[in-house]
C-alpha cells in the first residue's frame, strides 16, 4: 500500500473486504482499471448503459439479498438524484456509492461545474460522505459501509485522485 496515491488493486481489495458481491457501474477509463481487478476479487461487476440506472439496479440486487455498490461519476450522480431521493433514501438503502471527483483541484476553485456542485448536492440530500485520494485513506472506506448499516441509507465514497500504476 503507497501513501503517495490511490491504487486499483488497494481500493478493490479493501471493498472486497466489505462483502460486496456486485459493483454496478457505468465502464470508463477511469474504472477500466479496476475492472479486472473487481472480477479477480470475486465481485461480479454490472455494466450499466446509464448512471441514471445505477441506485435502481442496486435497489433490486439488495432485495435479492445481495451487497451492491455502485462506481460512477459525479455527473451520473446528479442524473441519479430521483432515484437516490426515492429509492436509496426512501426505501432506506444501506449502500456505498464510488463517486468519481470529476474536476476535484484540492484546492476548493475549480472552474469544473460537475466538481462544484458535488458536494452541495450530497448536503441537499443529507449523504454523508468522505474522500479519498491516497491508498492511506482507504480505511475511510470500512467507515462508509458502517455508516450506511447504521442509518440504512446511501452515502458516498469521492474519488479525488486518479489511480497510481504500482
Amino acid at each position: 500500500m503507497t501513501t503517495e496515491g490511490l491504487t486499483a488493486r488497494s481500493m478493490v481489495d479493501h471493498i472486497a473486504a466489505q462483502g460486496v458481491t456486485h459493483m454496478v457501474t457505468l465502464p470508463d477509463s477511469e474504472t477500466n482499471f479496476m475492472y479486472d481487478n473487481m472480477t479477480e476479487s470475486g465481485m461480479e461487476v454490472v455494466q450499466i448503459s446509464r448512471e441514471g440506472e445505477a441506485i435502481a439496479i442496486a435497489a433490486g440486487l439488495w432485495i435479492a439479498n445481495q451487497k451492491p455498490a455502485i462506481m460512477i461519476q459525479n455527473s451520473g450522480l446528479f442524473e441519479s438524484g430521483d432515484a437516490l431521493r426515492g429509492l436509496g433514501i426512501g426505501i432506506d438503502l444501506p449502500l456505498v456509492m464510488f463517486i468519481g471527483y470529476r474536476g476535484y483541484t484540492r484546492h476548493g476553485d475549480t472552474p469544473d461545474s460537475a466538481a462544484q456542485f458535488l458536494e452541495p448536492f450530497l448536503h441537499t440530500w443529507q449523504t454523508p460522505y468522505w474522500i479519498i485520494e491516497t491508498d492511506a485513506e482507504l480505511g475511510r472506506i470500512e467507515l462508509a459501509f458502517e455508516k450506511a448499516v447504521e442509518t440504512s441509507k446511501p452515502v458516498a465514497v469521492l474519488i479525488g485522485a486518479e489511480y497510481v500504476s504500482v
